[in-house]
């Protein structure tokens, strides 16, 4: 055998003998991580859920309204309608209502038909509808039905909705979550006394919110009045629950 065969032979051997040895490491690795992989998550474990509330008093309140003008001319309309809003808007900030809280939801400019029978049913053009709508946040509960009544007398025609809400709602989630862990826990403790066995440390978690109802309120008229505005509805904003439900695996020892 000449030198060049010969080095080409230990050369193959060589390369044999590292793909055998790759094989067996890998072989091991995958063999390793397998067991680790088992030992990580128990056989023996128990999932539990459970579910926190907080009770919430509104804070602020929301109130959409709109100007909604209607004629022939929609140059005419959106003169008027803008002026309706224009003054609703300057009443609004007079009242210590920021701009931040005052925000342009809707402006719509549509076609109106009439549907005769003496043109065979066919829609003939009548006028116009403008709608111009603002969603306003109000920070003193005890000023929203003061709110409200200023506005009709400056040609707000619609009161779309009122609303309670909570300005900052994380404060009491976390609050919620605080007691549905608590509980969680409690509950797993006593499942694992209950079968002869110890509570180890959690293994998963999760969390899901439920969040918290946001009802819309019929407004009561009341006796409270003032000289330059109508009565002033009495409301009451009740109070919300914010929900937090959890689901914990526990190991079992």
């Amino acid at each position: 055998m000449d030198k060049k065969n010969f080095s080409e032979g230990v050369g193959q051997f060589l390369v044999r003998v590292l793909l055998v040895v790759l094989i067996v490491v890998g072989f091991n690795l995958f063999y390793f991580l397998k067991s680790r992989a088992v030992a990580v998550v128990p056989a023996r474990s128990i999932v539990v859920s459970a579910e926190g509330k907080a009770v919430v008093s509104p804070d602020i309140a929301k109130i959409s309204f709109s100007a909604v003008t209607e004629g022939k001319d929609p140059a005419v309309l959106q003169k008027e309608n803008t002026k309706k809003m224009n003054d609703a808007i300057a009443y609004l900030k007079s009242r210590g209502i920021e701009a931040k809280d005052i925000k342009t939801s809707q402006y719509n400019l549509s076609p109106r038909y009439d549907y005769r029978a003496s043109d065979g049913g066919r829609p003939v053009l009548s006028g116009y509808v403008l709608t111009q709508s603002v969603l306003v946040k109000v920070r003193k509960l005890e000023q929203a039905g003061e709110v409200l009544a200023g506005l009709t007398p400056l040609g707000i025609n619609e009161i779309n909705s009122l609303q309670f809400d909570i300005d900052d709602p994380e404060i009491f989630i976390q609050e919620a979550r605080a007691q549905a862990f608590a509980k969680a826990r409690a509950k797993a403790k006593e499942m694992a006394r209950e079968n002869g066995v110890r509570l180890g440390k959690v293994i998963t978690f999760t969390e899901s919110q439920g969040g918290y109802p946001r009802p819309y309120y019929d407004l009561k008229a009341g006796a409270i009045s003032q000289e330059s505005l109508p009565p002033v509805p009495t409301l009451e904003a009740g109070t919300q629950e914010v929900t937090v439900q959890v689901s914990a695996t526990y190991e079992l020892r």
